[in-house]
Parts: structure tokens; C-alpha cells; sequence
């Protein structure tokens, strides 16, 4: 072992002990049974939906046992870390209205970054070093290689443990031979190296769990090459966890085989463990099966999809709460969201992410909003992406207030044709002028009706055009005018003797709505005709006409 003296030069002089940052993160003042919980995001890529998954379950415990959520970003791995993450966390965290109640300059128990808390790991690895508990590795890339290699060879569990460990035992005079060379180390925990050891701990949600026990003397702080000498994952985490006195962890099931480390470094750094709550991946129903919800193969799997989508953040979270908690699946919205979600609750199976239920969910709720709000979200929505959609709703706020009242405002049943923000366009763009493209009499939309009489039919209608307040009355004008250009009065007649009529009343009607709002499919035509008023309906059937307005 070596002498503290040695320990001690390799670490800045000024470097405090343990117990100056025991008293700068002192324990907490909080009720019975409150839980500081937190989300620990990696810069290394763009958000997963599961991980605003994890966050929502943080935030809801932390918040129903009078606790804390902080978000820590875990940025110790820089050679990956990617331009623009941090931003998309920030967006994402503010859309969904995830905002920490500790991060980023808000909070006591910071810095939040974890590559702003070199001195603090330093501080624990020099302990553990103190007490041999961890030691310096010399071992070069080479040497781990032909290790693994020959543990591989013998069939043996691969690692660096027992008398793999080159450096586990060496004698200090090698070890200061070594930094007299100044070759680079890294600091290695040392571990007990039992082999096919078991190891039992509790989960929050899945009770006992028994696993094999860590043998690897992980690494804990990186090469002394680097001009800083960050931690390692399962090091920083400990150590945060501890100081930023976190009790409660959440996070995916793929931690569970790291738990064992963990557990050890705890041990080792004498903390106090913090309950583990290890929770199912979202996935994908696939033909055959599921799998997980990939970053590489869905688009769903990343948080900017349902944001550039527009998809309205509530209806988002009351989606992702049903998944953890089936009960909040059969509660009303408003009650969802504001509902605690339980830890016992959570399944062991990985929840389905199902986007056509989520567009049935977020449907339902657009549909309980005023026009007002919509607008206004989705004006919120188009400025970052639709920013041509941005001024037109501007100039016409009136009219896309009356468009959206159409089948909606003061009906049992409104209308359900807006899933995310990005359908207005194609749900209520025909209603603004500088949105529609006007229709020819030969669109083939109007089914294959001779274009003379399409042209003939919208020029009669154009001519006696009259605004009336009755739906029945107003559509009288079209039943009318269908019988003077010799159209069936209804389906059946037609149906009979297809040979003497160009078509139905439906066909001929039609001829209107498509000229109106350039489908055959829209909204009661009485009521668009109305939002879009007399010069516009007009305008629009004398282009079909192939008249000047």
C-alpha cells in the first residue's frame, strides 16, 4: 500500500477532506418520508421519450411525499457527448413542464453538472485510496486485451479481477517507479474478486432481487492523461447520490446489473444506500412480438417527434402516466396529471408505446379546449415549426376562431379532427384564403361529372347565392339547383336509373364542397360557408365556374 504522503502529491494540495463537503451538503430538513428523487441525463444523444417517462415518475413522487426532483446532467463521458443535447433537454424539460425543482443554477446540493465537480470526486477517490481501498492500475490497453484473450481462451468470466488484476497487489516501489516515469494510471476500486458470488438487494417495485455480485475491480476515476480527471459513471453517481442526498433512484431495468458495484462503492465509501426502483423500457409491438423502443429504428422513441409534431404536452403526460399506473389510464385527464403516481403500481413487463391510441388520447383532449386555446397554442407551435402558417393566423385570428367553432362550439359531440398542432394546417387551412388552392371544374374530386356541368352548376349557384340563416333553407338552395341541371333527388333514384342523371344530390352537393374547402370530406358545409362568409364562398365557386371574382 502506499504511503499517504504518496497518495496525497497526487491530488491538488488545496483539495478538502471528506467532511468540509459532509458540511457544504448537509442532510436535508424534509417531512417523514419525503424522497429526493432525479433524473440524471447524458449528453450523448437526443432525449428518449423514455426518458421524460422516468423523469414524469421523479417528479410525481418526489412532489406527493413532500420532496425534492433534481435533474443532474452526467457529463463525464466528453469524447461522446453531443452539440445540441443539453439545449434539447431544456426544451423538452420546459414543454413538458418537467422543470427541476434543483438544476442548473437553482438549488443547494449543486453544481448539477457532473464535469463541474472534479474536486468534489477527487476528494472520495483519494480516500479510498488512503484506505486501499481503491488503487493505481498501470495496465495498458494491450495488457487488457491479452487478458481478456486468455480469459476467454480458458472460458473463463472475463474482467479484470483476483489475480487478472495486474496492479491489485504490486509492490509501492513498482507503483512510485511507475509515476516517476510519469506513465498514466487510472484509480481502481477494489473489489472483493469473488467469483460466482450472489448478492440480494430490494426494489421499489420489484421486492427482493438476487443477482451476482461484482467482481471487477471497476475503474472509478480516468486515465491521469487527461488534464481532468473525471469519474467514472458508477463512481460520480455515488458519490452525487450521497451528497446531493438523494433517497429514492428510479431508472430503466438495465441498471439492475450494476446495482452489485454499486452497492460496494457504497459500502465502501461508507454512505448510506438509496432505495433502487428499477423500472420496465418502453416498447414496440412488431409483427411476431415487441421489442424495445429504439433511437436507431423509431421516430417515436425521441422526445423532439412529439414536440415537432406538436403532440399537446397534457395529453403526452397523461399518456405516459397510464403506462406506469393503469388506474391514471381510466382516470379523467385533469385528475391523471395531478394524481400521484405509486411505485407499487408499476408493472415488470415493458409497457407498449401505441401512437394510435396517443392520437385517441390527445383528440380527445384538443376537443375539450376553447378556440382560444387552441389558437394559441397553435400559434405557439408554428412559430418554431410552421412559421409561414404565423402571420396568416395574425391577419385572421377571426376567422380561425370562427373555424374552429365549426362542429365544435356549443355541439354534444364536437369534432375530433385535431391530434397535434401540425394537423391545423390540413384540418382548417382551406378556410383562410392565402391557405387554399383554389379548384378547377375538372379535379378529380368531383368524381368524373362532366366539367361543362360543373363549370354550368357552380355559376348558377355563384349567380342566386343567397346567405340565409337556416341550415335546412340554406341547403335548399343547392337541392334546388341540382334538380335544374338533372340531378337525382336522392341516392336511391339515382341508383335506379344511373342512365338519366349525371349523379345524385350528393354528387351535386359535391360540386360545393369541394369548391369550398378542396375535399370531399369536411365539416358540416352549412356551417364553413358560414365561417368563411359571402365573398369568400363566392370567389372560390366562380373559380370553379371559370369566372373573375
Amino acid at each position: 500500500m502506499l504511503d499517504r504522503a504518496v497518495i496525497d502529491a497526487l491530488f491538488p494540495a488545496d483539495l478538502p477532506e471528506p467532511a468540509y463537503w459532509e458540511q457544504q451538503y448537509p442532510e436535508r430538513s424534509l417531512p417523514e418520508g419525503a424522497q429526493v428523487t432525479r433524473f440524471g441525463p447524458s449528453p450523448t444523444g437526443f432525449v428518449h421519450i423514455g426518458g421524460i417517462y422516468v423523469a414524469t415518475i421523479d417528479r410525481s413522487i418526489a412532489h406527493a411525499t413532500g420532496g425534492s426532483y433534481l435533474v443532474r446532467v452526467e457529463d463525464t463521458d466528453q469524447s461522446r457527448e453531443v452539440e445540441g443535447a443539453l439545449d434539447q433537454f431544456d426544451r423538452a424539460f420546459d414543454y413538458f413542464d418537467l422543470r427541476p425543482d434543483e438544476g442548473g443554477e437553482q438549488g443547494d446540493y449543486g453544481p448539477y453538472r457532473q464535469s463541474e465537480r472534479e474536486r468534489i470526486y477527487l476528494t472520495y477517490a483519494r480516500e479510498l485510496l488512503r484506505q486501499g481501498k481503491a488503487y493505481l492500475c498501470f495496465a495498458t490497453p494491450e495488457e487488457l486485451a491479452d487478458i481478456r484473450h486468455r480469459q476467454e481462451a480458458a472460458k473463463l468470466p472475463t474482467g479484470y479481477y483476483g489475480g487478472w488484476a495486474i496492479w491489485r497487489d504490486r509492490d509501492a516501489a513498482e507503483v512510485r517507479a511507475k509515476l516517476d516515469e510519469g506513465a498514466p494510471y487510472v484509480v481502481r476500486f477494489r473489489s472483493e474478486g469473488r467469483v460466482d458470488a450472489k448478492v440480494s438487494f430490494t426494489d421499489a417495485i420489484r421486492g427482493r432481487l438476487e443477482h451476482e455480485d461484482n467482481r471487477n475491480d471497476v475503474v472509478i476515476v480516468k486515465s491521469s492523461a487527461n488534464a481532468v480527471r473525471l469519474p467514472t459513471y458508477h463512481f460520480a453517481h455515488a458519490v452525487d447520490d450521497h451528497l446531493m442526498r438523494v433517497s429514492l433512484v428510479i431508472r430503466g431495468e438495465e441498471w439492475i446489473s450494476s446495482v452489485p458495484t454499486h452497492l460496494q462503492l457504497f459500502a465502501a465509501l461508507g454512505f448510506e444506500v438509496p432505495t433502487y426502483a428499477h423500472i420496465a423500457p418502453l416498447m414496440k409491438q412488431i409483427p411476431g412480438g415487441k421489442r424495445k423502443l429504439s433511437k436507431r429504428k423509431d421516430p417515436e422513441a425521441g422526445v423532439d417527434f412529439y414536440i415537432e409534431q406538436g403532440y399537446p404536452a397534457e395529453a403526452v403526460l397523461y399518456y405516459l402516466r397510464g403506462l406506469a399506473n393503469g388506474r391514471l389510464a381510466e382516470t379523467p385527464l385533469p385528475e391523471a396529471l395531478a394524481a400521484p403516481i405509486r411505485l407499487d403500481e408499476c408493472g415488470v413487463a415493458g409497457p407498449l408505446v401505441d401512437l394510435v391510441k396517443l392520437d385517441d388520447i390527445s383528440a380527445d383532449h384538443i376537443a375539450t379546449l376553447t378556440g382560444e386555446q387552441i389558437l394559441t397554442a397553435v400559434r405557439a407551435w408554428a412559430t418554431r415549426y410552421d412559421p409561414d402558417l404565423v402571420p396568416v393566423l395574425d391577419a385572421r385570428r377571426e376567422q380561425a376562431l370562427a373555424a374552429l367553432a365549426v362542429e365544435r362550439d356549443g355541439v354534444e359531440n364536437p369534432r375530433k379532427d385535431l391530434r397535434k398542432w401540425s394537423d391545423f394546417r390540413r384540418a382548417y387551412g382551406f378556410f383562410f384564403a392565402e391557405l387554399f388552392q383554389p379548384v378547377a371544374a375538372d379535379d378529380e374530386q368531383l368524381g368524373g361529372l362532366d366539367p361543362r356541368l360543373v363549370r354550368a352548376f357552380a355559376a348558377d349557384f355563384a349567380d342566386r347565392y343567397q346567405v340565409l340563416d337556416d341550415a335546412q333553407e340554406w341547403f335548399g338552395q343547392i337541392r334546388a339547383l341540382a334538380a335544374e341541371h338533372g340531378f337525382a333527388p336522392n341516392a336511391k333514384e339515382y341508383k335506379k336509373n344511373p342512365d338519366a342523371y349525371p349523379g345524385s344530390i350528393r354528387e351535386a352537393s359535391q360540386v360545393i364542397r369541394v369548391a369550398l374547402t378542396g375535399s370531399t370530406r369536411s365539416p358540416d358545409l352549412f356551417s364553413v360557408a358560414g365561417a368563411l362568409g359571402a365573398e369568400e364562398v363566392l370567389r372560390r365557386v366562380r373559380a370553379v365556374a371559370g369566372a373573375q371574382s
